[in-house]
């Protein structure tokens, strides 16, 4: 074994020492320093040490005093948690937003920007940096306190290189995010599908904190998941990993972008909720939706049906169950696939909550293999709208803290 490789392993050891000690003070501060060597089984003098480096990088702070079992009382840890920042994006198909979020993800800015028709790689970069540009340097946030740049992509992403190989909605491919955005900015930059960022953003601030098999979908004017096995994304060979959308529900069903037909997000994504509304509506089937468009049916989307729905009208109502159906569908193959301790639903079309639940936990009742199947718990997304900028800068934080 070489000098080299030794003093490389010691260092390694030492960063992921920290990383677990500063995950354990994020998640059960205020905790004092010896119970942390008991939980960790680390030695106190270790403890000591690497508490020290953190207090003095000003990712700790000491704060009261604990009870005492006998003698002096010990002295309390806990996140600092608005010393530092990130940022994290959401490239949608129609608008890009960005948040900042301190180290317990907790909101500090927002802002969106609109993505034209038609963008180019150099489009959705500029529209990027203008973004963070806006979020940086406005004078509301302090630019040293960021750690890094998070992006949640649609489509297919290479996370190791920051890449977005293919993005469907723009048509556009190997847009090269993280070389870009590091030259320009200056700090560490993190690039992953937006489903999984959503999934991400669930298990460390949402709905998926004690799950770590879970499965985030996000569904919106595309449908993609991200998986969680024993609380590590999982990506696949050639990270194509939980393009469930893509799954085949309806051989007989609408042609998909991708070629195919009968795919999961020409049935139940958020123009699919449209394109049927529309079809129905022009074959003069009651709804108030006619009065609430104006008779001009171009102006027909998923808002408008959920809207209706929620003033009661019965046409809108069923077309959000039976979305919830062909959702349920391609949430039982899931279940059947993977079997998670949870499912997370995400995503603009989310918003339809019970209308869009109680189809989907109807066909999961009825289509389960098992007992235990159908009992999957399926809650809607905490993070909301969002849930994938918040996910993008988890990304970040994974850098420093190990779950």
């Amino acid at each position: 074994m070489t000098t080299k490789y030794t003093r490389g392993s010691f260092q390694l050891m030492k960063s992921m020492n920290r990383s677990i000690i500063l995950n354990m003070i994020r998640e059960e501060g205020p905790i004092s320093r010896a119970e942390i060597a008991k939980q960790t089984r680390l030695t106190p003098p270790t403890v000591s040490n690497i508490v020290k480096e953190l207090i003095n990088t000003q990712f700790v702070i000491e704060t009261t005093q604990g009870m005492s079992k006998g003698g002096r009382k010990p002295t309390l840890l806990e996140i600092n948690a608005d010393q530092f920042y990130t940022l994290g994006i959401d490239v949608g198909t129609f608008h890009m937003k960005f948040v900042v979020t301190n180290l317990f993800g907790d909101l500090k800015d927002v802002t969106s920007l609109p993505i034209g028709n038609y963008p180019g790689n150099e489009d959705i970069l500029s529209i990027m940096k203008q973004g963070i540009q806006e979020l940086l340097y406005s004078g509301k946030n302090d630019p040293g306190k960021f750690l890094g740049i998070g992006v949640g992509m649609h489509g297919i992403v290479d996370p190791e290189e920051g890449v977005s190989l293919f993005a469907p909605s723009f048509q556009l491919r190997n847009i090269p995010i993280k070389e870009e955005l590091e030259k320009d900015f200056n700090m560490i930059v993190k690039v992953e599908n937006d489903a999984r960022t959503m999934t991400l953003g669930e298990y460390w601030f949402g709905n998926g904190n004690d799950a770590d098999n879970m499965v985030g979908v996000n569904v919106g004017n595309g449908i993609g998941a991200g998986m969680m096995i024993k609380g590590r994304l999982f990506h696949g060979e050639n990270n194509i990993a939980g393009e469930i959308g893509h799954v085949t529900i309806d051989l007989s069903g609408p042609k998909c972008t991708c070629g195919n037909y009968g795919c999961l997000q020409t049935l139940a994504a958020g123009p699919a909720i449209a394109d049927r509304a529309r079809k129905e509506l022009k074959t003069g089937k009651p709804s108030i939706i006619h009065e609430l468009v104006d008779g001009d049916f171009e102006k027909v989307d998923g808002q408008v049906v959920y809207q209706a729905a929620c003033e009661g009208d019965e046409f809108s109502i069923d077309l959000l169950n039976q979305t919830g159906r062909y959702l349920g569908i391609g949430l039982t193959n899931l279940i059947h696939t993977i079997n998670p301790k949870r499912i997370i639903v995400g995503g603009g079309v989310s918003n339809a909550g019970d209308f869009l639940m109680k189809g989907i936990e109807e066909t999961i009742q009825s289509r389960g293999l098992t007992d235990k199947a159908k009992e999957t718990s399926i809650v809607l997304s905490k993070l909301g709208e969002h849930a994938s900028a918040i996910g993008a800068c988890v990304l970040v934080l994974e850098e420093f803290f190990v779950r």
